[in-house]
């Protein structure tokens, strides 16, 4: 008999994300990994602005909704200030990569000992669909309705990579929410991710592609295909850093 699986506390309650958003199958995760880690209580959450805002309804745990774009920053002070402390920054493309480029970038730089989780769904999906950093070519948003133009935009954004390439951080991944295969190897990430925490070894980031299908035009179904088809061939699935004692641990 299979056994019963048990929603974790800190989750168990409504959220009220967009039916077929990913953002809540990646708070689950999060907050599977933590109960793993034996972490529910010795959590903090700096929470980014975006449709990541709407965990302060549902989730039960200590969290700060920070100015936008500053949930590095927020989450740099809380490390420091309480070392024993499990951080997890909450954030979307918008906020992590746009509005707070700077000190998203910096902690990675300093390599701060915390965990950022961040949505990709190439939009800025709160504040009614606009393009962001991560808005695919051709991409039709809120202030790209001819579709995104590169030659005026630049190119879409692969944070992960980046900062796996150029900081001495300790590890960089990619996962996404369109298959039980993805969704299981996102969670490892993300575990892995706030191991690397609990370790002491410094900055760790998850980027999750999730779909957005109210601010797509999509249905659930299509918004997935869209994922798989269209994003997942420009974001690759997988590990990008990873400290080289841990690789076959």
């Amino acid at each position: 008999m299979a056994k019963e699986r048990i929603v974790p506390v800190m989750s168990d309650n409504p959220m009220s994300f967009c039916p077929g958003c990913g953002h809540g199958i990646v708070i689950r995760l999060i907050t599977e990994c933590l109960e793993e880690l034996n972490q529910l209580d010795n959590i903090i959450f700096p929470i980014g602005v975006g449709c990541s805002s709407l965990l302060g309804g549902g989730l039960v745990a200590d969290r700060i909704h920070c100015p936008h774009g500053r949930a590095a920053s927020v989450a740099t002070g809380m490390k420091r200030v309480t070392p024993e402390t499990t951080i997890v920054a909450y954030q979307g493309d918008g906020d992590a990569y746009n509005i707070g480029i700077s000190e998203t970038l910096n902690a990675a730089y300093r390599n701060e000992n915390i965990t950022v989780v961040t949505i990709n769904n190439s939009n800025f999906g709160m504040t009614g669909g606009q393009m962001s950093w991560t808005s695919m070519p051709k991409q039709k948003t809120t202030t790209s309705p001819k579709g995104r133009d590169c030659e005026l935009t630049g190119q879409p954004f692969r944070f992960p990579e980046m900062v796996a390439d150029q900081f001495n951080i300790a590890y960089s991944a990619r996962g996404s929410v369109t298959s039980p295969k993805n969704v299981n190897k996102l969670k490892r990430y993300i575990k892995n991710g706030i191991q690397a925490q609990l370790n002491g070894e410094g900055y760790s980031v998850i980027e999750a592609l999730s779909p957005c299908p109210t601010n797509w035009g999509l249905n659930a179904l299509k918004a997935m295909e869209r994922v798989e088809e269209e994003l997942v061939p420009f974001y690759p699935l997988g590990v990008f850093k990873e400290r080289e004692e841990n690789k076959n641990a």
